[in-house]
């Protein structure tokens, strides 16, 4: 599958982390392409120490640390060697709340897991989560969807400088969860 169709394929599905007071799910709501040969992928430069998960083959996990304080979680998307994936963008919580809330009690439930870094918070992903298979029970995994999806919409991605031409950005339109500017989410 490559990544265009991957991300939109994970709309509605779950996303599920593991901890050990209890487990969090969340409905992935929004994602992003990253393709190969795409000049705001990471892998485009090439294969390097920091970006050696997104080689991997689909269905694991890449994670990153960006701006200081903020990890993103992507999926593999293409197979083995080939450098793409899809941004995790936002989730709808379904279960875990109270633990997506701990220290962040100051978020209303709707900005929990609006946005990746928020995403990343709640979920508690960090670095020992990179290279995991989110297609096997574990720490991390993704789930089927639990519900039906709404219409899936499509826009430019959000917060590039290259290739942000590109329609490449999938979300549940009208859902509440969903970040980004509002001429971006209806």
């Amino acid at each position: 599958m490559d990544s265009a169709k991957l991300a939109r394929f994970l709309i509605g599905k779950t996303l599920v982390r593991v901890l050990p007071k209890g487990h969090i799910i969340g409905r992935i709501v929004e994602t992003e392409a990253y393709l190969p040969h795409d000049a705001a992928c990471h892998a485009f430069n090439g294969l390097t120490k920091r970006n050696r998960s997104l080689f991997l083959e689909h269905g694991h996990a890449y994670v990153y640390f960006i701006y200081g304080n903020h990890f993103m979680l992507n999926v593999c998307s293409e197979r083995q060697g080939i450098g793409a994936g899809v941004l995790l963008r936002a989730l709808q919580p379904l279960a875990g709340i109270p633990l997506m809330q701990r220290g962040r009690s100051h978020l209303a439930n709707a900005d929990l897991t609006r946005g990746p870094g928020r995403l990343a918070a709640a979920l508690r992903v960090d670095s020992t989560l990179d290279g995991l298979d989110l297609c096997a029970d574990g720490r991390l995994w993704l789930g089927q969807a639990l519900q039906s999806v709404g219409r899936v919409g499509r826009s430019v991605r959000i917060g590039i400088n290259k290739d942000v031409h590109r329609r490449l950005r999938f979300y549940e339109r009208g859902n509440p969860f969903v970040s980004g500017p509002r001429s971006l989410r209806d």
